[in-house]
């Protein structure tokens, strides 16, 4: 696994799939939270490179996929 992210990802989450299962936090605590309803937060959608291996085990770990990288054209 790099840890380094591809140019121009971000790091997304469709909140109306989440169940609260709480795996993204408990991976990469520095770019997801939970709201109060227990719903996933990117509270840090661009992490640095630092937390890219954290991110994708959110990515690989959450039970409905709720948690995305998204490439976007010309990293904005």
């Amino acid at each position: 696994m790099s840890t380094t992210g591809p140019d121009g990802a971000r790091v997304t989450a469709d909140r109306g799939a989440c169940i609260g299962a709480a795996q993204c936090v408990y991976s990469a605590p520095a770019v997801f939270d939970h709201d109060d309803d227990g719903v996933v937060v990117v509270v840090d959608p661009r992490p640095g490179p630092q937390v890219w291996d954290a991110v994708r085990e959110a990515v690989d770990l959450c039970p409905v996929q709720a948690v995305l990288l998204r490439l976007t054209a010309g990293g904005s």
